[in-house]
C-alpha cells in the first residue's frame, strides 16, 4: 500500500492505523553539545509541516553526559523518546534499535552532530511521494577535510556504485527517509548501516537521491576516519554476496568448487600417465601436490555450498520470509478482494 503524506491524512482514523506519520530516528554518541539545537531545530521544522511526529535517539554508550541530557528532555518533551543502549554498539545496532521502536509510516534518520540539516525533511518527504521508497541524501557541498572525509568517501561511493549496482553520489549520508514498510524488510547486522540503500535494492525497493544542504561540525570531534576503510571492504563483499548469490549460494560455492576439482583430476589423469604410461617419478613433482590441493579444495568448497544452501532455506522457511517481494496486487473490478 501506497503511503502519501498530506496535512489532512492527520486524523483519528490516520492515527489508529498508522500510528504517526514520522518518526525521527538519531543515533547519538557523545553528542551532549548538539542533542539541545538537534531537537529544537527539528521540532521547529515538523511542527510546521502539520504532521504527526516523533523524534527517536537512540543513546549508543555516550559517556560524556548525553544519556543524562536526553533523560532530562525526555520528561520535558512530548515528542521524544529515548532508547539507551547498555554500551556502545555503534551506528548500525543504534540504527536498528531506532527502526525497531518507530512508530511512523515514514522512517528519517539523521546524524546527531548537527550537520545534517532538519530542513531538508519536508522536500524529502515531497520526493518519497513520486512513488520511491527510499530517498537518499547527498550532500553535494560538503563541509569536511578533503583528505582523511571527502576523497575516501568518493573513491568508496563510486567502487560501492559499481559492485552494488546502486549509483548514488553519497552512501555515507546518514539523512535519509524510508518508507515503513521497507524497513520491515531490513536486517542490519554488522557494519551495514552505510550499505542502506543497496539492501533496499536487493528487497527491490525504488531508490533516489537529492542534493541536501551539509554544515561544518560546530561542537565535538568526528567519530570517522581512515581506520573504518577495511570495515566497509569487508561489507561491501558481503552486500556483493547478499546481491548475486542470497538464495543460491551454491551457483558461487559450486562452480569454484567444480572447476578446482576439474583441474585436480586433470593433473592427476596426466601424472598418472607420468607414472604408469612413460614410467616416470612423480614423487618429488609440485604437480602432484598441487593436484591434490586442488581437489581437496574443490571438495571443500563444494561442501560449503551444499552447507549454505541448508542455511538459506533454514534462514528462509524459519521465519516464514519469502524469496520474493510484492509491490502490490491489483485485483479485477468486482472481485471481492479489491474492496478490502
Amino acid at each position: 500500500m501506497k503511503t502519501v503524506l498530506r496535512p489532512d491524512y492527520h486524523s483519528d482514523q490516520f492515527a489508529s492505523a498508522l500510528q504517526l506519520n514520522l518518526s525521527i530516528i538519531v543515533p547519538i554518541y557523545n553528542e551532549v553539545e548538539c542533542i539541545p539545537h538537534l531537537l529544537d531545530q527539528v521540532s521547529q521544522i515538523l511542527k510546521a509541516s502539520h504532521l504527526s511526529y516523533e523524534i527517536i535517539c537512540v543513546d549508543d554508550g555516550s559517556t560524556d553526559g548525553s544519556t543524562e541530557l536526553l533523560q532530562q528532555q525526555a520528561k520535558l518533551r512530548k515528542d521524544l523518546r529515548v532508547v539507551v543502549l547498555r554500551r556502545n554498539y555503534g551506528q548500525t545496532a543504534a540504527m536498528a534499535a531506532g527502526f525497531n521502536y518507530a512508530r511512523g509510516a515514514v522512517l528519517i534518520t539523521l546524524d546527531g552532530d548537527l550537520q545534517n540539516d532538519p530542513a531538508d525533511i519536508p522536500q524529502m518527504l515531497t520526493k518519497l511521494e513520486e512513488g520511491y521508497d527510499l530517498v537518499s541524501g547527498w550532500r553535494k557541498d560538503r563541509q569536511d577535510a578533503a583528505l582523511t572525509r571527502l576523497l575516501p568517501s568518493r573513491i568508496a561511493n563510486w567502487l560501492i556504485g559499481q559492485v552494488t549496482g546502486v549509483k548514488l553520489h553519497d552512501y555515507g549520508c546518514s539523512l535519509k527517509a524510508y518508507r515503513s514498510e521497507l524497513v520491515a524488510d531490513l536486517n542490519l547486522y554488522g557494519e551495514l548501516h552505510r550499505f542502506l540503500p543497496a539492501l533496499a535494492f536487493i528487497e527491490g525497493a525504488r531508490i533516489t537521491e537529492m542534493p541536501v544542504r551539509h554544515h561544518a561540525r560546530r561542537f565535538g570531534q568526528s567519530k570517522y576516519g581512515l581506520g573504518r576503510t577495511f570495515r566497509v571492504l569487508m561489507d561491501l563483499f558481503t552486500i556483493f554476496f547478499m546481491k548475486k548469490f542470497l538464495t543460491r549460494p551454491m551457483h558461487v560455492f559450486g562452480w569454484f568448487g567444480l572447476i578446482s576439482m576439474l583441474l585436480g583430476i586433470v593433473l592427476g589423469v596426466y601424472l598418472s600417465f607420468l607414472k604408469l604410461g612413460l614410467d616416470q617419478s612423480i614423487g618429488d613433482r609440485p604437480l602432484l601436490i598441487l593436484a591434490v590441493v586442488l581437489f581437496l579444495t574443490g571438495v571443500q568448497l563444494f561442501s560449503f555450498g551444499l552447507l549454505a544452501e541448508l542455511s538459506m532455506r533454514t534462514y528462509h522457511e524459519s521465519q516464514g520470509r519469502p524469496i520474493y517481494r510484492v509491490r502490490e496486487v491489483i485485483e479485477p473490478v468486482g472481485n471481492p478482494k479489491s474492496a478490502l
